[in-house]
């Protein structure tokens, strides 16, 4: 009786480790095409957290477009599908309000969905 248990459990131990090496490798494929467009945007909201916070301490103080300007030319530099129109700018008593919006398709080869993000900035004080 022992002998059968053992016959029919033979095999099973290289199907679990090609299960799991697929799913690794799932795993690997989806961080590849993920975590760069997480890292880019990490960038892009510590870039106008920056801006909004020097936007009104410069000489000659800047406008909203210019202000507008740097954020798209950053946008462009990380090469996120930023355009100009997504970019919400208010400048008012001080304070520099930064709002962009914009979205992004992971295409896994299985599966697409599109993610919007959406970093904001300000200079107000505590």
């Amino acid at each position: 009786m022992l002998r059968s248990t053992q016959a029919s459990e033979r095999g099973s131990s290289k199907l679990n480790l090609l299960i799991t090496l697929i799913v690794l490798g799932a795993m690997g494929y989806a961080g590849i095409k993920i975590v760069p467009v997480y890292v880019e945007n990490y960038q892009f909201q510590d870039a106008i957290e920056t801006e909004s916070r020097f936007a009104m301490t410069g000489y000659p103080k800047k406008s909203p477009d210019d202000v507008r300007q740097e954020i798209y030319k950053k946008a462009q530099e990380l090469g996120l599908p930023v355009k100009a129109d997504d970019i919400r700018i208010n400048m008012t008593n001080g304070s520099c309000d930064i709002d962009v919006q914009y979205s992004v398709t992971f295409d896994l080869a299985v599966y697409q969905w599109t993610h919007d993000f959406h970093p904001h900035a300000d200079n107000h004080t505590i």
